[in-house]
């Protein structure tokens, strides 16, 4: 069975962040501020491929009506 590394690397984000939390939750007041950048980065990256996606989304749609108008 072949694994897609897509598959894999959806879950990358949001396994970023539960780590943050974890950290932010369990550590010591000194070092909680080093699970700050991860779980920032795992927000960025959700975020990131939900603009991509939504632009995909407007671009796609913009080329159907261009493509019904000439119909």
């Amino acid at each position: 069975m072949k694994i897609n590394s897509r598959f894999i690397l959806s879950f990358v984000a949001p396994f970023m962040i539960l780590i943050s939390f974890i950290g932010l939750i369990l550590k010591e007041n000194n070092k909680k501020i080093f699970y700050l950048p991860i779980g920032l980065m795992g927000i960025s990256i959700i975020f990131e491929k939900d603009l991509g996606r939504r632009l995909a989304r407007k671009n796609i749609l913009k080329k159907i009506k261009s493509y019904q108008k000439f119909k």
